[in-house]
């Protein structure tokens, strides 16, 4: 199964160049046959430019997360901490393998989805 999350098209394009090996997020899919992601990055963006695979996700507090996940995270550390600001644990998807599509893709037109607010289950015909 699949999901698609929205994310910035800063850290998006960063998940593809290799600078990101990780997605942050404040509550995760409690789908656990979830194994991999669609890309949409968001305004002004607004396409499906890739998808990743999931190795692991990581859920711990705050520091814990930071000091296993910073080198690879993409943002800097004090973006991090207001991100989770009223949080005591986070979650961070460990990405596997990416694809980035030669041509970016419709949500609505490819996969029948409008913009997900955190994420949206992809059902696969």
């Amino acid at each position: 199964m699949k999901v698609v999350l929205s994310i910035k098209p800063e850290f998006a394009f960063k998940i593809f160049d290799g600078s990101k090996r990780f997605e942050f997020r404040k509550s995760i899919f409690k789908n656990t046959n979830v194994k991999s992601v669609l890309v949409y990055a968001s305004s002004p963006v607004q396409q499906v430019i890739g998808e990743f695979e999931i190795e692991e996700i990581l859920n711990y507090d705050l520091q814990t997360l930071w000091e296993l996940t910073q080198e690879h995270s993409g943002i800097t550390k004090d973006f991090y901490y207001k991100y989770f600001a009223d949080r005591e644990q986070g979650f961070a998807i460990k990405i596997k393998k990416t694809k980035k599509y030669r041509t970016p893709k419709c949500l609505r037109t490819d996969f029948n989805l409008f913009p997900p607010q955190s994420f949206a289950y992809l059902t696969e015909k």
